[in-house]
């Protein structure tokens, strides 16, 4: 007769990167850091930064996390509205207006929202949700149209409401491949966001900017290696969030 062992706990994955990245981010903003790294390589000179680099960081969040509210608060109803029976033509036709916002390039967003909305953040954020509603409206279609119709019978016959279906059953259920494209928007518009500088909104492209004008790449480099690891930052916290909602749903 054989007895069957228990099965040993699977190990929760150590979240190394959603530590690492941040605590290299916040190594490179202590003052005098980026300048000892970076100086040895002879790629020009890097000096005090005014503003300081954290304060450049969090201008840069700012602006990313502004436009990542923004375009879930859009994106989110247009998708639900869309994935309604009988929407199949307003839904190509969502999904193509919002497809441009990629197709386009992001100058040229930028530069067609200067004469009506002027220099600084207002341009920048248009930008920003032009080019991050594509993942989160394509990833929410997708997620809630792949909602088990039989779930939704059942919930139907259990008497409840379209409202009660679709914040019920439908966006719970849809929520992991939700969050993946919010994840994907939000890691662009990290990189987007650099040439907001140009306009005057701040944030990390500040750096490139005037390293591209002074022919300094010691200062292009500060600005693109802080941008690259807030965006892996921002990636590995938002990977374990829907990892956790996959975990939950």
């Amino acid at each position: 007769m054989t007895v069957a062992l228990p099965a040993r706990p699977r190990r929760a994955r150590l979240p190394w990167g959603a530590l690492l990245w941040p605590a290299l981010l916040l190594l490179c903003l202590l003052p005098g850091v980026l300048p000892t790294l970076i100086n040895p390589l002879n790629l020009g000179e890097v000096g005090a930064f005014d503003p300081p680099l954290w304060r450049l960081t969090l201008t840069h969040l700012g602006l990313v996390a502004l436009s990542g509210v923004v375009v879930l608060v859009l994106g989110l109803p247009l998708a639900v509205a869309v994935t309604r029976p009988g929407w199949d033509a307003p839904r190509q036709l969502a999904e193509t207006l919002v497809g441009l916002g990629q197709t386009v390039p992001t100058f040229a967003i930028l530069a067609l929202a200067v004469p009506a909305l002027g220099f600084g953040w207002a341009p920048t954020l248009l930008g920003l949700i032009v080019y991050g509603l594509v993942p989160v409206v394509s990833n929410a279609v997708l997620g809630l149209s792949g909602v088990d119709r039989g779930v939704l019978d059942a919930a139907r016959g259990m008497g409840m409401t379209a409202w009660q279906r679709i914040w019920r059953v439908e966006l719970p259920l849809a929520r992991p491949v939700i969050l993946a494209g919010l994840r994907t928007s939000i890691v662009y518009n990290v990189g987007t966001a650099t040439v907001g500088a140009a306009l005057g909104a701040g944030g990390l492209g500040e750096p490139i900017i005037n390293g591209l004008s002074q022919q300094n790449t010691a200062l292009v480099l500060c600005g693109a290696l802080l941008s690259a690891l807030l965006a892996l930052t921002l990636d590995a916290w938002l990977g374990l969030i829907e990892r956790r909602s996959g975990q939950m749903s």
